[in-house]
């Protein structure tokens, strides 16, 4: 143990990798926009700040401790720099905080408070830059933006996809995606993780509040719900609860209050989706093929495989979400029993996630234009609801699911739980009740294996994208193998997910997760096969897992996606009668594109053939399973070369 000075009072230290750290260890909340402990060090907000004994003003959070510091955290000096601080971002800050979405939880409005800002002496500097909706899952508003860099550190060092970065210097610094182009034109995966982290209203999940209040307001409709497993360990957390305590029967209630006709609960479409995903990996590995299996249940994860990994596509498993498990057979299946169109049922799922929202949204899983699932409320979007309605949540009643869609076995409520897709298939697999905790925890990539037959299948969970892929790369190299493999795009699963009230921190998510496997522990049904009203639902219509009417009902397909919408950029300006485009997408340039259009380019030129040929540098062609991909008037030529585009020129022209 070491010792420093923290105003004077002696504090001991050891491991803490700076002084934030020890001074919170302390017993003091230094102020911080950019600091966050899972990513790395930025330094940029400036606001925690302290004074050392020479007079200099040090980031605590960029600065090591050492044996004998001495330091003030709020001398007259410091407590100057950061009203400063405060009042400069506040005069770039779009201050319309009374309809902000981050009314109530915005930490720069929280700071000016507790700093006793009354005034601000700058002159106000309006930005008026466009607000960028298109999104399906979230709104960013650049006019909100205070230059933290919290969004894209965490989109680059944790999702490992940097879809947004810092553009222009000084004064027009700006976070924008590439190109300043919307987020529905970008790779995009929708996991929200940005708005998580973002301490104003710059990066927010995007509403459908009002839409289900039209709904509950319509009485042609018969509105029903679904709640997944990680909104009960974290709803709470808004009325004074600790993460993990479980609130399912008190959200029932409160959704009953708010006017839903059916509160249905998303761990029996969970026990559905291992009823069909463990008969698909059966069929997988008895033939061998398309291992091994990932799974489907995470959308922003199946987005980051169409983007990147196009080639790994047919290795995904068909079976719907849980969440489009659930609105297909009450859309198609219920709404019969019921007596009533598919169009009269509105389905709305409260879920953790914000890409959820997207996912609602794919043509794919709609019928004749009529969505599945009709609107999305993230943990948050609830919560807001329930107040907006002045429910006492503390002071509902408890109330059941209703039935038949109500009841779930354990393995379906560890759905919510980084590990537990894997789990729950893996308890089907080996028969019994056996828990398979070796692919529980927060570790980001973990490993088991499991005995069916006397073979060894081997399981690999992994959460975060930047993690998967990580993993995909050393599959795809051959240095691993594996059989069935888990991946949530969220950091800790679905209990981490952007929509849950926030700070969703790494203690908080594994107090989230713990709750979820305390549920289970509860339970004398822990495998999805063993749920009377799933097998009350494959007797009545499915017929068996893995028939012709589960496939349609339960089962969809993917498609590669172009990583950035829009046109090229145009080299050559001829009126040529060759058009040549060559991809230079991440995959494709990886695999050496961007040498091939300069070989082309200098091969134009040498051959004075700029009148003839157009040469183009394009985002994406789109299926480019075998990269480096180029295009020739039309034409696609995988596994591309010079020599291959140069003999095709001769040939064209």
């Amino acid at each position: 143990m070491k010792t420093l000075k923290i105003n004077g009072r002696e504090v001991t230290f050891s491991d803490e990798k700076n002084l934030l750290e020890v001074i919170r260890k302390a017993g003091i909340e230094l102020p911080t926009f950019c600091y966050h402990s899972e990513l790395s060090t930025y330094g940029a907000c400036r606001m925690c700040l302290v004074e050392d004994k020479k007079g200099n003003l040090i980031a605590a959070c960029s600065t090591p401790p050492r044996e004998g510091m001495e330091i003030k955290t709020h001398s007259l000096r410091v407590l100057k720099q950061r009203r400063m601080t405060l009042e400069l971002l506040l005069a770039e800050h779009d201050r319309e905080c009374t309809t902000c979405h981050k009314n109530g939880n915005c930490k720069l409005r929280k700071l000016a408070h507790d700093m006793g800002i009354e005034e601000i002496r700058f002159e106000r500097k309006e930005k008026n830059l466009p607000v960028d909706d298109s999104s399906p899952a979230i709104i960013r508003n650049p006019n909100k933006c205070i230059l933290c860099g919290d969004c894209v550190r965490m989109c680059e060092e944790v999702q490992g996809i940097g879809v947004i970065g810092f553009a222009y210097r000084g004064s027009r610094a700006v976070v924008t995606p590439a190109f300043n182009k919307k987020l529905s034109e970008v790779e995009c995966v929708d996991c929200g993780q940005c708005s998580v982290v973002c301490p104003t209203g710059a990066i927010v999940v995007k509403p459908h509040i009002e839409k289900v209040w039209e709904a509950l307001n319509d009485d042609s409709k018969v509105v029903i719900a679904q709640i997944a497993p990680a909104v009960r360990v974290a709803l709470g957390e808004a009325f004074g609860l600790k993460p993990g305590e479980s609130t399912e029967y008190l959200i029932v209630s409160a959704l009953k209050t708010l006017g839903f006709d059916r509160v249905f609960d998303t761990c029996f479409a969970a026990d559905l989706t291992v009823m069909e995903e463990s008969q698909e990996f059966i069929e997988r590995l008895e033939k061998g093929e398309n291992l091994p299996l990932f799974t489907s249940c995470c959308p922003a994860w199946v987005k980051f495989v169409e983007y990147n990994y196009p080639m790994f596509l047919n290795n995904l498993s068909t079976c719907r979400s849980p969440q489009q498990m659930f609105g297909s057979f009450i859309k198609n299946y219920y709404a019969r029993e019921l007596g009533l169109p598919r169009e009269n049922i509105y389905v709305v799922s409260i879920m953790p996630c914000t890409a959820k929202k997207a996912e609602a949204e794919r043509e794919e899983l709609a019928v004749d234009g009529t969505p599945d699932v009709d609107a999305v409320l993230t943990t948050q979007e609830l919560i807001r609801m329930i107040r907006e309605a002045g429910i006492v949540f503390e002071d509902l009643k408890e109330e059941p699911f209703d039935m038949p869609f109500g009841f779930a076995t354990g393995g379906g409520l560890i759905f919510g739980a980084s590990g537990g897709v894997a789990e729950a298939v893996a308890r089907m697999i080996n028969g019994g009740h056996k828990r398979f905790e070796e692919v529980r925890g927060s570790e980001g990539l973990k490993e088991a294996a499991i005995t069916k037959d006397g073979r060894e299948i081997k399981v690999a969970v992994v959460h975060g994208l930047k993690n998967a892929r990580e993993l995909l790369e050393k599959i795809r190299s051959g240095k691993v193998k594996y059989d069935l493999v888990e991946v949530m795009a969220c950091p800790g699963g679905c209990v981490g997910g952007a929509g849950q009230p926030v700070p969703s921190d790494a203690g908080t998510r594994e107090a989230r997760a713990k709750g979820l496997y305390s549920l289970d522990n509860r339970m004398q049904l822990v495998r999805a096969d063993e749920n009377p009203m799933i097998k009350m639902l494959y007797e009545k219509w499915l017929g068996s897992p893995g028939s012709e009417v589960a496939h349609k009902y339960l089962h969809t397909h993917y498609r590669p996606r172009r990583r950035l919408e829009g046109t090229g950029i145009k080299f050559t300006s001829g009126q040529g009668k060759v058009d040549i485009k060559i991809c230079i997408g991440t995959s494709c340039y990886l695999k050496g594109s961007y040498d091939i259009f300069k070989a082309v380019d200098r091969m134009i030129k040498e051959r004075n053939l700029e009148d003839k040929v157009n040469l183009e540098a394009t985002f994406c062609l789109e299926n480019c399973t075998s990269s480096p991909v180029v295009e020739v008037n039309g034409r696609i030529i995988d596994n591309a070369n010079p020599e291959k585009i140069e003999k095709l020129i001769d040939q064209l022209l």
